[in-house]
């Protein structure tokens, strides 16, 4: 007979890169196995005779499920469940518990901080010193790109959830104004603009809502020419919120002062991206890291654990499935 609490992580080394303390969640379970990394050929085996999986993205779909019959918990180290077939482990009586808000703090800072080295020409001020044009300069400074304050500007929000109202407060300690945007298909709010509305008002845009039918590509090439001359536009939401090529073409004519993304349409760009093409001017890229400080990977952990926990004393918690 398998142990009663036996459970497996397909995936630690997606979430845990050496530095984290598993042994909260470790603790929920009488045998614990790590796999740091799982092919899609292993799953159904590696899951046999556990009744709990952990997984970040290592796909749990219809037939692994159904392959075994004993799972009745799945946690998932991470927000999204798109990895996890709802409906066939709903079906099957397993629990599907996620992770929430662990990433605010680390999210937040990560958006403020691209912000700003768009706004100070950080990288380009960068890269000129490391070229040695400083060190070529007539003056004591070099003054090349055109910085610009963020005091006094205008932040347009997509999305005001914990995450939205994070950057915002920040964004107000900067001295900005704040302005929040209407998701596509949600209901009207008097304290939420239409896009056609708010894009026109803002100095900066930043990106903090879920990608689905409505919001996938809702920023093309008709709503980044709304924006001011000069905005800039921030993302670490879901690449697929904004038409890639549009935006590269926006960068590229000079309409748009600057774009970072944390994030692109698909993950890792192994067949390429529009926004990594040679010779867009003022783009920022970060390879899906905001979420990654170690406070926020521990902070996940701890969840992990509160949800097995709360399992198996009958009263599940973050439940999405």
């Amino acid at each position: 007979m398998p142990s009663p609490r036996r459970a497996v992580f397909l995936d630690h080394q997606s979430l845990d890169l050496g530095d984290l303390d598993l042994s909260p969640l470790q603790q929920q379970f009488d045998q614990f196995e790590l796999f740091a990394a799982t092919a899609p050929e292993q799953v159904a085996e590696r899951l046999q005779g556990a009744v709990a999986v952990v997984s970040n993205k290592v796909v749990l779909d219809a037939a692994v499920l159904a392959a075994n019959p004993q799972l009745k918990l799945i946690l998932v180290a991470a927000t999204g469940t798109n990895n996890v077939d709802l409906a066939a482990a709903r079906a099957q009586g397993i629990t599907v518990c996620n992770c929430q808000g662990y990433g605010t703090p680390s999210v937040a800072q990560h958006t403020l901080a691209l912000l700003l080295a768009l706004a100070t020409r950080l990288c380009d001020y960068h890269q000129a010193v490391a070229e040695g044009q400083w060190a070529k300069a007539n003056q004591f400074c070099l003054l090349d790109f055109p910085i610009v304050e963020l005091q006094g500007k205008t932040l347009g929000l997509l999305g005001h959830g914990e995450l939205g109202g994070a950057v915002a407060r920040l964004a107000e300690a900067f001295g900005m104004r704040v302005l929040s945007g209407l998701i596509p298909g949600r209901p009207q709010r008097a304290d939420r603009l239409p896009l056609e509305a708010l894009l026109p008002q803002v100095d900066a845009l930043t990106l903090h809502c879920p990608l689905n039918e409505h919001t996938r590509h809702m920023l093309g090439a008709r709503e980044l020419a709304l924006l001011k001359p000069g905005a800039l536009v921030v993302n670490t939401a879901r690449g697929g919120l904004i038409n890639e090529q549009a935006l590269a073409d926006a960068l590229r004519s000079g309409h748009l002062g600057g774009a970072a993304t944390d994030v692109l349409s698909v993950e890792p760009p192994v067949n390429g991206n529009p926004l990594l093409e040679a010779g867009i001017p003022r783009l920022i890229i970060t390879p899906h890291s905001a979420w990654g400080a170690v406070e926020a990977r521990q902070r996940i952990v701890g969840q992990l654990s509160e949800n097995a926990q709360a399992f198996f004393a009958g009263q599940p918690r973050r439940v999405v499935s």
